[in-house]
């Protein structure tokens, strides 16, 4: 069996450009002043990625992931950007292939397009009029259709879904053939997708014994297809908390996670997120490079205010501990 080329080098991102104060103070609105702030301070330490995640409806206030990525890319010439992940399913991918081709130029090319089914809110499914249940499908046609107009000249598409003939985009992408797409999910049919169709695996709430068995899965299924690929990416979210000990961070994670995604998260924040001092998340990561991790997309939980101080301790006592400049 084949065993998928990974990168040699870490990446550390952050996800999240403009976000609710979690808890929830007062009335929230977009500062674009302080999201400039935030990512010239990502730019500054060092940082490879900036990531945003995307829901048409949620547990609290989002933008929309592609608007705030356009306006994201200005800010900065080097950084990467990356949806992680975009919900293709919710929407036509003709358009979706025009509208992330043109923020690929936008990006000059640092790209990353991160996809999934979502499925955890129905009811923005039912909003955009589209069946909870047929996401799969949909996503695994969605990313046929996204390749074929991506890849230049006219092409077709006789799917169940999104059937049409004859179709030009122009321009295609900047880089050749469209932006890496990188897959999550965790479920069986999403990892063979990802091994299937994906340039790339991006988890979320896994551990790295998870992880690891997810890339075995992943690799069965490049195998089965027979796929040649160059370096196959693979990522995960990571949930963190610096804190003098891990009660305190444990408690900050568990209250603004609660929050966001309207549950008691308590549980689920002591077996995924990593919490403590900067040894206890360099550990934590460690055991994910070792799963195969190359690329953290790191969300820092807790307060709002707090959330530039945790990029400038991570980026200056976590990273040195993982020997990365």
């Amino acid at each position: 069996m084949m065993t998928l080329p990974l990168e040699n080098s870490l990446k550390f991102g952050v996800q999240t450009i403009y976000r609710r104060t979690e808890p929830a103070v007062g009335p929230w609105a977009p500062d674009v002043k302080d999201a400039r702030r935030l990512i010239r301070l990502i730019d500054d330490l060092g940082y490879d990625s900036v990531w945003v995640g995307d829901h048409v409806a949620f547990a609290i206030p989002i933008l929309d992931s592609i608007t705030q990525l356009s306006w994201a890319c200005a800010q900065s010439e080097r950084l990467t950007f990356g949806t992680g992940v975009y919900l293709l399913p919710l929407r036509h991918p003709t358009p979706v292939a025009k509208v992330i081709s043109t923020l690929d130029h936008l990006c000059g090319g640092k790209l990353i397009f991160g996809v999934g089914v979502g499925g955890e809110f129905p009811n923005e499914f039912e909003a955009c009029g589209i069946p909870v249940n047929e996401r799969g499908a949909r996503l695994n046609e969605g990313i046929e259709v996204l390749r074929k107009l991506w890849h230049g000249g006219k092409v077709s598409n006789d799917g169940r879904f999104y059937p049409f003939p004859d179709v030009e985009l122009l321009p295609t992408p900047f880089q050749k053939g469209g932006p890496p797409i990188w897959c999550g999910g965790r479920s069986d049919g999403a990892l063979t997708r990802a091994g299937k169709l994906c340039d790339g695996y991006i988890s979320y709430v896994v551990t790295p014994e998870m992880f690891k068995d997810a890339m075995e899965k992943i690799n069965v299924a490049a195998d089965s297809v027979g796929r040649d690929i160059a370096t196959y990416g693979t990522a995960h979210l990571l949930f963190l908390r610096i804190d003098n000990s891990y009660e305190e961070a444990l408690d900050a994670a568990a209250e603004a996670l609660s929050v966001r995604y309207a549950m008691d998260f308590r549980r689920p924040a002591q077996k995924y997120c990593a919490l403590g001092s900067p040894a206890d998340i360099a550990a934590k990561i460690d055991s994910f490079k070792i799963a195969g991790v190359r690329h953290f997309v790191l969300d820092f939980v807790g307060p709002y205010e707090q959330r530039a101080r945790q990029i400038e301790l991570f980026a200056k006592e976590v990273r040195p501990l993982l020997g990365v400049d």
